[in-house]
């Protein structure tokens, strides 16, 4: 446990962001298993939101960016 006061805030901070970045995680996973899930007519589409979501996760600096092109290279095969 923290002992002062700084440390105190440090952990709140450190709470509250590793909650924002869980709900930006699963938004980009959910995004992802959506492409796979609708059908081809609606696939360009889900292709184009988990992409956008994977961007935004490494704006947000959730994920590394070269892991977000990895996952949307395959996606991209995957989806073809």
């Amino acid at each position: 446990m923290p002992v002062t006061k700084s440390a105190k805030k440090a952990l709140q901070v450190s709470i509250r962001r590793a909650k924002e970045n869980a709900w930006v995680r699963a938004g980009y996973k959910k995004a992802l298993k959506r492409v796979s899930a609708v059908t081809k007519s609606k696939r360009a589409a889900a292709l184009k939101q988990a992409q956008s979501a994977l961007d935004k996760a490494v704006k947000n600096n959730v994920i590394h960016r070269r892991r977000a092109a990895r996952l949307k290279s395959r996606l991209t095969k995957t989806a073809a």
